[in-house]
C-alpha cells in the first residue's frame, strides 16, 4: 500500500510522491524562542517527528529543516523588558528546546536555521518582491505585501477574499492576526526606538524581517524554491503558512509546497490551554509533576495528528501504565527459554508488522498502528512458555524495528536510589531466609514509595507503580 498524507491545501489524502525519487525534503515550523514551548506546540513537534520517522522507516532518505525564530514581536518585547541583549534572551530558550527534543526523544532536524542568521536572504527576497510588484512602502517605512496582487491569496486557509474585500483593505503590522482580518502585512520593519539595537542595515532600508518572511526565506535556502512537505499546527495555517505561499511563489513564480500537513489543536480537560484558566503547562511543568517524559510523548502522539487532543493527567496515567506493558514484555523476552514455535512466532510478526504499516500507510492512523503492536504482544505473552531464546531475539527485533517510528520502547533502564536498593536487597535476603513478615513488610513500604517488586524465577524485578 502507498502511503497517503492528508494535504491541507487540496483537503483531501493524497499518494506521497516525492520530488526526487527516495528522498524528500521536509519542513516544520519550529518554536519562536522568547519562553518555553508549551506541551501544544510540543503535540506539533512530536507528530513532525512520526511523519520524518515513518518516512525513514519506508526507505525515504529525509531533509528535515526546523526554524528557530529568534527574532520577532515576541521575543524583542520580551529582552527588551528584561533588559537582555536579544541574542543573550534567546540563548536560553534555544539551548531549554534542544534539552526538550531530548528528553521526548524526538529526532534532530538536518539543520535548525536561525532567523537572525538570515537577514541577508530575506531582505533579498523582500526586494524581489518590491521589483515584482508584489510589495510596496508604506508611509511608515515598512514594506508589505499587496495581497490584491497575488491571485491564489487565500487557497492554503480557503478563504474568498471576495468576501473580506473591506476587512482586507489596509495594512497589519502585527504578525498574529486572524481571518476577518486579512489585510496586506509587513515583509519588513522599519526600525523604531521601541527595537532598540535590534535592527540590521540592508538593501531594504534599516529594520528587521517579518515573522512570516523568515521562514519562506529559510526553508527555499536549504530545500529549494519548491519542496515536499512543510507542516506545523492549524493554528498556522492562517496567516502565517498562507502568507508564506504569498510570498515564496511571488518572488520565484513557481509551485511552493507540494504537500501542507497540519496537526490539530491540543485541549487540557477538555479546554483550551490559556494561562488564565491555570492549564497552561510546559514540558517541563508536566515532568516536575513527576510524569514520565515517554508517557507525555506517547500521549501527544497516540491520538490521529487530524483529531483535537484532550490532554489530561487521567490521559498520562493511561499512557504511562500502556507503556510499562511494553516494557514488561520486553523485559519478559529476555528471560524467555522455552522450547520454540517458530511458525507461531513467524506468524504473529507478519501479521503485526502488515497491520502497523498499512495502518500508517494510510494518513499516520497511529491508533491502529499502535492497536496491532499491542494485539502482537498480548498474543505473544499468551505463548511466552514456548517463546525459545531465539524466537524472543527475533521478536525483541521485530519491536526494536518499529521503535525507529514509536520511539518509546527502547528505553534507558531508569535508576533508584541507594536506599531503595537496599530495601530491594534485605527484602530478598529476608524471603531467602523465609521471613515473610519482615519481606512484606519492605514491599509494603517500597510501594508506598512507588517501586513494585515482582518476583521471577530469574529473580526479583523492580518497576514504577
Amino acid at each position: 500500500m502507498a502511503f497517503k498524507i492528508f494535504n491541507t491545501l487540496s483537503r483531501k489524502k493524497e499518494v506521497f510522491k516525492p520530488l526526487k525519487e527516495g528522498e524528500v525534503g521536509m519542513y516544520i515550523c519550529g518554536p519562536t524562542v522568547y519562553d518555553y514551548p508549551h506541551i501544544g506546540n510540543y503535540r506539533a513537534y512530536v507528530f513532525g517527528d512520526l511523519l520524518n520517522r515513518y518516512l525513514q522507516y519506508t526507505g525515504y532518505k529525509v531533509k528535515f529543516i526546523q526554524n528557530l525564530t529568534d527574532v520577532d514581536d515576541k521575543t524583542i518585547r520580551n529582552s527588551q523588558e528584561k533588559k537582555i541583549p536579544l541574542d543573550k534572551y534567546t540563548e536560553k530558550y534555544i539551548y531549554a528546546f534542544f534539552e526538550d527534543l531530548e528528553v521526548l526523544k524526538i529526532l534532530k532536524a538536518d539543520v535548525y536555521p536561525r532567523a537572525t542568521e538570515h537577514i541577508k536572504e530575506m531582505a533579498a527576497m523582500v526586494r524581489i518582491l518590491l521589483d515584482k510588484g508584489f510589495a510596496y512602502e508604506g508611509k511608515d517605512g515598512c514594506v508589505y505585501f499587496s495581497i490584491s496582487k497575488f491571485k491564489d491569496y487565500g487557497k492554503l486557509a480557503h478563504l474568498d477574499l471576495a468576501q473580506l474585500k473591506e476587512g482586507a483593505s489596509g495594512r497589519v503590522l502585527s504578525d498574529e492576526y486572524d481571518k476577518e482580518s486579512a489585510r496586506d502585512f509587513a515583509l519588513w520593519k522599519a526600525w523604531t526606538p521601541d527595537d532598540g539595537d535590534v535592527f540590521w542595515e540592508t538593501e531594504v532600508g534599516k529594520g528587521r524581517p517579518g515573522w512570516h518572511m523568515e521562514c519562506s526565506a529559510m526553508s527555499m535556502k536549504y530545500l529549494g524554491e519548491t519542496f515536499d512537505i512543510h507542516g506545523g499546527g492549524v493554528d498556522l495555517i492562517f496567516p502565517h503558512h498562507q502568507n508564506e505561499i504569498a510570498q515564496a511563489e511571488g518572488a520565484t513564480g513557481r509551485k511552493f509546497v507540494n504537500y501542507w500537513v497540519h496537526n490539530e489543536w491540543l485541549l487540557v480537560e477538555g479546554q483550551k490551554m490559556s494561562k488564565s484558566l491555570g492549564n497552561f503547562y510546559t514540558l517541563r511543568d508536566i515532568i516536575d509533576k513527576g510524569y514520565h517524559p515517554m508517557a507525555i510523548r506517547y500521549l501527544l502522539m497516540g491520538t490521529h495528528y487530524r483529531q483535537q487532543l484532550n490532554f489530561t493527567f487521567t490521559g498520562l496515567e493511561a499512557a504511562r501504565n500502556s507503556l510499562q506493558r511494553v516494557w514488561d514484555f520486553m523485559k519478559k523476552l529476555d528471560e524467555a527459554n522455552g522450547a520454540g514455535d517458530s511458525g507461531l512466532v513467524d506468524k504473529a510478526i507478519k501479521k503485526a508488522k502488515q497491520d502497523f504499516d498499512s495502518a500508517l500507510d494510510d494518513d499516520l492512523e497511529i491508533s491502529r498502528a499502535l492497536a496491532a503492536v499491542f494485539e502482537f504482544i498480548k498474543e505473544i505473552n499468551i505463548a511466552m512458555g514456548s517463546v525459545s531464546k531465539e524466537d524472543a531475539g527475533r521478536i525483541k527485533d521485530f519491536m526494536l524495528e518499529i521503535d525507529n517510528v514509536l520511539g518509546f520502547v527502547a528505553v534507558k533502564e531508569e535508576n533508584i536510589s541507594a536506599g531503595i536498593q537496599n530495601l530491594v536487597d534485605e527484602r530478598e535476603a529476608a524471603r531467602k531466609a523465609r521471613d515473610f513478615k519482615k519481606a512484606d513488610e519492605i514491599r509494603d513500604k517500597l510501594k508506598e514509595q512507588g517501586i513494585v517488586l515482582e518476583d521471577t524465577p530469574q529473580g526479583v524485578r523492580w518497576k514504577r507503580a
